[in-house]
């Protein structure tokens, strides 16, 4: 039994899709499952709640070989750290109730290097990497940069004004990832019962890229020129503060962009297995274009 929490979100449907043709038994733990398709409702068995609770979490366990973690975005939390590690609490007592045997989540890079200690988001996510190892479970953690499909978030500037925004310098060459990468990751090991003890498994797409090779290159998928433009990290914080974050969620986009300033995704040495396939160039042709031409 293959366990799969968020299978309505921009990740965990992929993992989802990914999954559904493999045989294996899926139970999926979702807050509403109409949003689930009827195809997929007739494949899997669901459990209905939030994968915070204790009780649907022991249920959704319940004789799992292996599951699929995400901790949801919440824009309102007024703890950061404790959206990620209290959030997963009761789900590490019910991997060792129910005596899961591997567990995949979603993470970040930045492990071991000087700035993850106040890294926001990043830094939750690594202290909620800790919390899930002490169980005992066999563990991978994806590390991932940012995602490619963020930048789906600025659809409007892009379509409209033909710009995208950021605080980070638009020289600063970065790595960056599909989400369609990090499905196919986590399936991956989601089906292999044969690994065993705690590792990191990055995923860094196939190049590194600044914001104004990104622009570059939409610009010629897209047929209009599209260019990047800075923003002070203060200007940013507030951006994402009026359009209904809570102070805590925007200071943790800050803190985790300004290490991702000072090199927290590129301590990460690239190998042939952490080089993802999707380029930009491939995403932008195959996800963005239709979301702006929609």
């Amino acid at each position: 039994m293959i366990v799969v929490t968020t299978p309505t979100g921009s990740i965990g449907h992929q993992v989802l899709d990914a999954l559904l043709g493999s045989g294996e038994p899926i139970r999926v733990i979702a807050r509403d499952p109409s949003r689930l398709s009827s195809h997929t409702r007739e494949r899997v068995e669901v459990v209905q709640g939030s994968h915070c609770d204790i009780e649907v979490v022991n249920q959704a366990f319940a004789d799992a070989d292996a599951v699929f973690w995400l901790v949801p975005p919440n824009v309102r939390v007024e703890n950061v750290e404790a959206a990620y590690v209290d959030f997963s609490r009761p789900a590490c007592d019910a991997i060792k109730s129910q005596g899961v045997k591997r567990v995949v989540a979603v993470s970040a890079l930045g492990r071991g290097t000087a700035v993850a200690a106040k890294a926001g988001h990043v830094s939750a996510s690594l202290k909620m990497d800790d919390l899930i190892a002490s169980t005992g479970v066999s563990y991978r953690a994806l590390t991932m940069p940012s995602f490619m499909d963020n930048i789906l978030r600025q659809m409007e500037p892009i379509r409209n004004q033909g710009m995208f925004f950021g605080p980070i310098s638009g020289d600063r060459k970065l790595p960056t990832c599909a989400t369609r990468d990090i499905a196919a990751a986590a399936a991956k090991l989601l089906l292999d019962p044969t690994w065993s003890g705690q590792d990191r498994v990055p995923i860094l797409g196939p190049e590194d890229l600044s914001f104004n090779d990104m622009a570059q290159i939409m610009s010629q998928v897209l047929g209009k020129p599209v260019r990047f433009e800075q923003v002070s990290f203060e200007a940013f914080r507030a951006g994402f503060i009026e359009r209904g974050a809570s102070e805590a969620f925007a200071q943790a986009m800050v803190d985790m962009l300004e290490a991702k300033n000072e090199d927290l995704d590129t301590a990460e040495p690239r190998t042939p297995e952490s080089t993802t396939p999707t380029s930009f160039r491939q995403w932008c042709e195959e996800v963005l274009k239709p979301a702006v031409a929609s």
